[in-house]
C-alpha cells in the first residue's frame, strides 16, 4: 500500500529525510502510476449494486398503480444530480447572491415566503419544474414549489399554449416539492437538500384546459404516491418511497448513476440522538421544553449515551435520524406559532418516509399525514362568480406551515404524551 512504498523509500535514502516540494510531486506521482494489480496494492472494487433505473422497472412492474411514473422519477434523479454539480460549483461559478431580473436588471422579486430569491433558488426551482413537466411522458398535469405563490400547469412550465386542450391535461398526478433546502448552508459548505412528494389527482377533480386544478393539492398526505429527498453532502443520496418501504440510493461519482445502497431502510424503534434547534428553547411550548429536559437528564436512551447534532437543514438532519434513530423537532415558537416547515412539500413527505421506514411524523397533537390543507373558500366578491373559489385560499392552503416531529416510534410517542400531560399553554 501506499504507506508501505513510502516507508521502503525512505529507508534507501542515505541523506537527511529533507524533500522539496518537487521530489515529493514526484514520489506520489510515481505511487499512483504504479500498476494496482499487484500483491502491495490491490484494486479498488466496485459493489454489485443495483442501479436507481433497474429497481423503479422492478417497483413499478409490481404495482400497477405507479407503473406510469418511472420516466418521472428517473427524471427528478437526474434533476438532483444536476443540482448536485450546481451546489458543488457555487462557490467557483459565482451562483451566490440575490437572483437578478434579466428583464429590468433589478433584484428578483420576494418569494412567497418573504424572502428574497437567490440565484440558487431560481435554478434549483427550474431544474425541477423541467423535470416533472418535461420528461414525466405527461403523467404529471401540475406541479407546485416552494418557490412559486400558487401551482402551474405544466403547460405552462413548458409553455404551451394553455387557451387550448392540451397533452398536458391529461396527467393523473400532481408534483409538490422545496428545490433547495437549507440554501444558506452553502455558504459554510454544509449539507443541503431536495424533497419532493407526488399526489395522485383526486376522481372527479375537473381541471381547466391547462390541466390545472388548485383543489388536487389540498389533500390529506396519506394520498401521496410517492415521497423522496435528495441529500447533498459527502456523499449525494437520494432516498425513496412508493409506499412500501423506504430505499436509499448513492450517487456513484464516476459512473454518475444512483446505486442502490440502502435497500430496505428501517429506522430504531428508539433512539438517542435529538435534533432540535436549541438557541430556540425558550421560545419552545412547555410539552417540548419538558420532552427535551427529560431526555437529557435521562441520559441514556435505547442503551445509547443522548446526543444532540443539528445541521440547519431538514434534509441532513432528518437522514441522520432515519439511519441512526432518534427525534427531528422543528416546534411552534412565540413568534412562528405553526412552526417554519410546509405541510405540503416539507413535513408530509418526510412523514411518509419515515412512516415507511418504521417511524412516525406527528404535530405533537396527532399524525402529520392526517392533516387536511386549509381548502379553498368560495369567493362572495361582485367581481367573480359565488361558485369560484378564491385562488388566495389556495396559496394559503399549498403553503401551510405545521409544527413538525419526525422519528423512532418510542421517541415520538413520548414527546405526544408531554403534549397530552403539560398541554400548550405557556
Amino acid at each position: 500500500m501506499f504507506c508501505s512504498q513510502t516507508v521502503a523509500f525512505q529507508s534507501n535514502v542515505a541523506t537527511p529525510m529533507i524533500t522539496t516540494a518537487r521530489q515529493t510531486s514526484e514520489l506520489y506521482s510515481s505511487m499512483m502510476d504504479a500498476p494496482r494489480n499487484t500483491a502491495s496494492s490491490p484494486e479498488m472494487k466496485k459493489k454489485d449494486l443495483r442501479t436507481f433505473q433497474r429497481f423503479l422497472e422492478v417497483e413499478c412492474w409490481k404495482n400497477g398503480d405507479i407503473r406510469d411514473l418511472d420516466r418521472t422519477l428517473l427524471a427528478v434523479a437526474d434533476a438532483c444530480k444536476q443540482i448536485n454539480r450546481i451546489v458543488q460549483r457555487a462557490q467557483t461559478d459565482d451562483l451566490y447572491g440575490a437572483a437578478i431580473d434579466p428583464l429590468t436588471g433589478e433584484l428578483a422579486e420576494e418569494n412567497v415566503q418573504g424572502e428574497v430569491q437567490q440565484q440558487l433558488d431560481v435554478l434549483c426551482n427550474t431544474i425541477m419544474l423541467r423535470a416533472f413537466c418535461g420528461a414525466s411522458n405527461n403523467v404529471v398535469c401540475a406541479v407546485a414549489s416552494e418557490e412559486e405563490p400558487l401551482p402551474r400547469s405544466c403547460a405552462d412550465v413548458m409553455g404551451y399554449d394553455t387557451s387550448e386542450f392540451n397533452i398536458m391535461q391529461s396527467g393523473d398526478y400532481v408534483a409538490v416539492f422545496d428545490p433547495i433546502d437549507g440554501s444558506k448552508n452553502i455558504d459554510s459548505s454544509l449539507p443541503v437538500g431536495t424533497v419532493f412528494g407526488i399526489y395522485r389527482a383526486p376522481d372527479g377533480a375537473s381541471a381547466g384546459k391547462d390541466g390545472l386544478n388548485l383543489d388536487s393539492f389540498l389533500q390529506r398526505g396519506t394520498k401521496m404516491v410517492a415521497a423522496g429527498y435528495c441529500l447533498y453532502s459527502a456523499t449525494t443520496v437520494l432516498v425513496l418511497t412508493l409506499g412500501s418501504g423506504v430505499h436509499g440510493f448513492t450517487l456513484d461519482p464516476d459512473k454518475q448513476k444512483f446505486l442502490q445502497t440502502h435497500p430496505n431502510i428501517r429506522i430504531p424503534d428508539v433512539g438517542s440522538l435529538y435534533s432540535f434547534n436549541e438557541a430556540n428553547y425558550r421560545e419552545f411550548s412547555e410539552p417540548v421544553q419538558q420532552f427535551l429536559t427529560s431526555m437529557k437528564q435521562s441520559g441514556v436512551v435505547g442503551g445509547k449515551k443522548v446526543s444532540s447534532r443539528y445541521v440547519g437543514a431538514l434534509v441532513a438532519d432528518v437522514h441522520n435520524v432515519l439511519i441512526n434513530g432518534g427525534i427531528y423537532g422543528y416546534p411552534a415558537t412565540r413568534d412562528n406559532v405553526n412552526g417554519k416547515l410546509r405541510l405540503l412539500y416539507e413535513s408530509a413527505p418526510m412523514a411518509m418516509i419515515m412512516e415507511q421506514a418504521g417511524g412516525a411524523g406527528s404535530t405533537g397533537q396527532g399524525r402529520i399525514l392526517d392533516v387536511l390543507p386549509p381548502q379553498r373558500k368560495k369567493n362572495t366578491g361582485h367581481n367573480k362568480s359565488d361558485d369560484e373559489p378564491d385562488d388566495d385560499e389556495a396559496g394559503k392552503g399549498i403553503h401551510v406551515r405545521v409544527p413538525t416531529y419526525l422519528g423512532s416510534v418510542e421517541n415520538v410517542y413520548e414527546l405526544e404524551q408531554c403534549f397530552k400531560f403539560y398541554g400548550e399553554d405557556d
